[in-house]
């Protein structure tokens, strides 16, 4: 896996005019966040249990608008034991409202990772911008046959027969993710590896189910001497350092998943380790410290 951070405008193939991958290491373990671009979301859809002035006024504090945000799309490769993971797969490029996101092949490719080495798959949930990747044409054919695909049973349990009861979605994401989720339950059926509560998938990284934003939701915690570092998925958002409590209308849970993000954002204030997510500011990494009764979003020291 290539660990070079700079930009190539000449490398055929590639338009990047803006860095799209950042490398980091945990102890022995090589870590690659890449931008799969931004969403364009609702600003009403991040804390749907606010008052709108009180969400108006976070987002004019924070110099967003008021209306649409460019949402980030992360997803993360690792590389530890001989193995090579992706974590998460983005959008892919069927999705048409969302022009500027689903560009995961071709920034793997950019990024000098084949898809033919990635070993193993950790999905820490089935929402579409997170498994499309995977459904993009061509991409499964240039997969390995014994790639393992890894998922909280509870998670794939969920979409055989989704409920959308206490998600507050705008319309038509539901039927979307519905067709997404199954479609990929089909086609990587024979691959999926699920696990009950944790699972190691190589050295040093572990897979663990959370709940509450979906209800196999699931970080991946990285461990190599004595460095550390987790990957939230969508248990954090932006707003959730300020507003831990408030509840964003993806989540099928969200009394559970305000207490999973409460419980996540303590322990990692408390071993003080590195966080990444999927929504967070490209490339994401950053810590979290305490602040009251909230929470303070500390980005970290991009590594040159």
């Amino acid at each position: 896996m290539s660990l070079d951070n700079t930009s190539h405008p000449g490398r055929p193939g590639s338009d990047e005019l803006v860095p799209s991958r950042y490398a980091l290491r945990v102890g022995e373990i090589d870590v690659l966040v890449v931008s799969d671009g931004v969403l364009a979301i609702p600003a009403p859809v991040l804390a749907t249990n606010a008052e709108p002035a009180v969400l108006t006024a976070w987002l004019d504090d924070m110099f967003l608008p008021p209306d649409m945000l460019e949402w980030p799309l992360n997803v993360v490769v690792v590389r530890s034991g001989g193995r090579t993971i992706l974590i998460d797969a983005g959008l892919g490029v069927e999705f048409p409202d969302f022009p500027r996101a689903g560009r995961l092949a071709l920034r793997l490719e950019t990024a000098g990772i084949d898809l033919a080495s990635v070993t193993d798959v950790v999905l820490t949930h089935m929402h579409m911008d997170h498994v499309g990747g995977l459904l993009a044409d061509g991409v499964r054919g240039r997969l390995r046959p014994d790639l393992r695909v890894h998922l909280a049973a509870a998670e794939a349990e969920f979409w055989a027969s989704p409920d959308f009861s206490r998600a507050s979605m705008p319309p038509p994401i539901p039927d979307v993710l519905r067709r997404a989720a199954k479609r990929f339950l089909n086609e990587y059926h024979s691959q999926l590896r699920p696990f009950e509560a944790e699972y190691e998938v190589a050295p040093g990284v572990v897979v663990r189910r959370t709940g509450g934003h979906t209800p196999g939701h699931s970080v991946v915690r990285l461990a190599s001497r004595g460095d550390r570092l987790t990957f939230a998925g969508d248990a954090v958002f932006q707003v959730a350092f300020d507003h831990p409590d408030w509840y964003n209308g993806f989540e099928h849970d969200p009394e559970e998943a305000a207490r999973v993000r409460v419980r996540l954002l303590r322990e990692l204030a408390a071993t003080r380790e590195p966080l990444v997510a999927t929504h967070l500011s490209f490339p994401s990494v950053c810590h979290v410290a305490v602040a009251g009764d909230v929470f303070r979003w500390v980005p970290a020291v991009w590594e040159y």
